[in-house]
């Protein structure tokens, strides 16, 4: 079926093209009772505005734009963006704001797909996620004068708005954690090493495990694969860690059941420790310790700020509140340091 138009409104109403247009855009020119019925007519065979018409009138789009660059496959795994996403539409849908995703190779093809929704006037800003260390799309939204709120670190956000938590204080909390129940061979199974969250948790991670024996750092793709592949390595090294933080659950489930695999006890002979808490990690067994914040929280507050943002207000950047160590039944005290 074809998207109804003007002259379809028209042709039902008995009435010129001209009298709907006066009545769909609150323009005088028709009666009362004939713009009631233009719009009772418009509403029942799904007219909606085209946006492009919309956009040569200036008027908003009432459409967020969100593109990611990961895999499809990999963003139905990942607990993480789904929890983001319910936050950020709670907050868009409550104003009647539609979030518009999509999913790109590469930041070049998410620069296209910005410049030309802005352009076409598709949306009313944007959000930035996954920031990379000089990354290439902060100068373009910068230039393009779009709303754009950053989910991420403000030292890699330019002048754009960023929405951010401490990525240094959960790590710091975790590694004490760890070296007050007896462990001194601390693993950390990372994510990508170009996101500026990851070198901000790199970097708080060495200084943590300052004089401790041995903190190895294995970067991955935040995949399960990745996540299990790494742990193998680790846990089949002559000397092994007696404990592992995950960068994401997903990761960390996938290393459990490594462990399992090789005939490890967790948490006698492995503690496990995973960012972002989730269903997942509740309800493997033993139940993984976690830094546990609220996802959808985070992503309410990215949607307030962009909405003010459109509303033209000029807001700051936001400081949510940093994840907390939640312990469960996978970290312990080492059996031995004979390992």
């Amino acid at each position: 079926m074809k998207r109804p138009t003007i002259s379809d409104i028209a042709r039902q109403a008995g009435v010129s093209k001209g009298a709907v247009s006066y009545a769909l855009n609150g323009q005088p020119g028709v009666s009362e009772s004939t713009r009631r019925r233009i719009l009772a007519i418009a509403d029942e065979i799904g007219w909606r505005p085209n946006s492009a018409a919309r956009a040569l009138n200036g008027a908003r789009a009432n459409a967020i734009g969100l593109t990611l660059c990961r895999p499809a496959r990999i963003l139905g795994m990942e607990p993480f963006f789904m929890e983001l996403i319910s936050g950020l539409e709670a907050e868009l849908s409550a104003r009647d704001f539609a979030l518009m995703l999509q999913v790109v190779g590469d930041h070049d093809g998410e620069i296209a797909v910005h410049q030309r929704w802005w352009g076409e006037g598709r949306i009313d800003g944007a959000f930035l996620v996954d920031l990379h260390v000089d990354d290439p799309r902060v100068p373009v939204m910068e230039e393009l004068g779009m709303p754009v709120v950053v989910i991420g670190d403000p030292s890699g956000a330019g002048s754009l708005v960023p929405v951010w938590s401490d990525e240094g204080a959960p790590v710091r909390e975790t590694v004490d954690y760890l070296t007050a129940l007896g462990h001194r061979r601390i693993a950390r199974i990372a994510g990508l090493p170009k996101l500026v969250h990851t070198t901000l948790r790199d970097r708080e991670f060495a200084r943590a495990c300052a004089g401790l024996d041995d903190c190895p750092v294995v970067h991955t793709d935040y995949t399960g694969e990745e996540g299990a592949r790494a742990t193998r390595r680790l846990l089949s090294s002559r000397v092994r860690p007696t404990a592992i933080v995950y960068d994401n659950d997903i990761m960390a489930v996938a290393g459990l059941s490594v462990a399992q695999e090789m005939g490890l006890a967790v948490p006698a002979d492995l503690s496990i420790v995973a960012w972002d808490d989730s269903p997942l990690s509740q309800v493997v067994r033993p139940p993984l310790t976690a830094l546990t914040r609220d996802i959808p929280a985070y992503g309410a507050h990215a949607a307030r700020m962009l909405l003010d943002l459109i509303d033209g207000s000029e807001p700051g950047s936001f400081e949510d509140r940093a994840a907390s160590l939640n312990p469960r039944g996978s970290t312990g005290p080492p059996v031995s340091a004979g390992h």
